[in-house]
């Protein structure tokens, strides 16, 4: 049952692969605590007191809140599941509290910081440096995803449109804009890259330099060397340069609703925690320009 499930949540609902196999682990968690076999077992005789007990469980054994909750979703989507096929009758996550988890504030490189880590005189001329500057240049320039960045085609660049199509969570596909600059930095990148790179992979945009595709932890290599001379962040992430596109268009003047189209979120409530950020230097030059503060 627990691979039927995760083939669902895989072919029909498009998690990435990441995601199912969290997702089978955290099952599989459960019903090694409550001492089940998901094959043999009678799954509808679970209740919400043994998923009260496996929450109580993790978060007594160092786990935070949040990771708490994402052990609760995966539970809560698999039962689910097994509602849709007839298999449970109830959820028993529905009458679980889930654990409050404190907020954090987005980490975000400010501007003067981004500006020298696009500085071209950072990147090494040849095939590697260019290639790394383009990819710093495409997680400010379009706030994409690390996934979307590493699935990305050649084909679904539109020099004419000046449109690159990214395919983001859940196999939604959306389109974002092309900045000029960016646009000549990605012809240039595969003018280099033709005629370096032999036995490649054509359609992949971003290739190692044996011509295979990239993959996260290269990426995270380049972004958190790139990051660590400019800033003190302690995260230097992909994922931190997404926050960064979307705080710097917010201080600029951008509305939210823009800024959720462009980073591909489903509601609005995902993106406002970006609006917090810039309460934050607000608050700042408030303490510093008014007389009384």
């Amino acid at each position: 049952m627990l691979t039927s499930f995760l083939t669902y949540i895989k072919v029909e609902k498009g998690y990435s692969a990441h995601t199912v196999r969290s997702y089978g682990d955290d099952v599989m968690q459960f019903f090694t605590f409550c001492r089940l076999d998901p094959v043999q077992d009678n799954l509808k005789l679970i209740t919400h007191r043994q998923v009260r007990f496996w929450l109580s469980s993790i978060i007594s054994n160092g786990f935070t809140p949040r990771s708490a909750n994402r052990k609760l979703s995966s539970l809560r989507c698999f039962f689910r599941y097994l509602i849709r096929e007839g298999i449970a009758n109830t959820n028993p996550v529905a009458r679980i509290v889930p654990p409050q988890s404190v907020k954090h504030l987005p980490s975000f490189v400010g501007e003067k910081e981004m500006n020298e880590v696009l500085n071209v005189e950072r990147f090494t001329d040849d095939y590697t440096g260019i290639r790394n500057q383009l990819i710093i240049l495409l997680f400010y320039f379009t706030g994409m995803r690390l996934s979307e960045l590493i699935g990305l085609t050649v084909d679904k660049i539109d020099f004419s449109s000046s449109t690159i199509k990214v395919l983001g969570k859940g196999n939604k596909e959306r389109i974002l804009p092309m900045h000029p600059e960016l646009a000549r930095f990605i012809s240039e990148y595969l003018k280099i890259r033709d005629q370096i790179i032999v036995n490649k992979f054509e359609n992949i945009l971003f290739l190692t330099e044996k011509g295979k595709p990239i993959y996260p932890k290269l990426v995270y290599r380049i972004v958190r060397s790139n990051l660590s001379s400019v800033t003190t962040l302690e995260k230097k992430s992909p994922h931190v340069l997404r926050h960064t596109f979307a705080t710097h268009l917010l201080n600029h003047g951008a509305e939210l609703n823009a800024i959720k189209d462009l980073l591909g979120h489903a509601n609005l409530s995902a993106t406002q925690i970006y609006t917090h950020s810039s309460f934050e230097k607000l608050k700042k030059v408030y303490k510093q320009a008014h007389p009384r503060a």
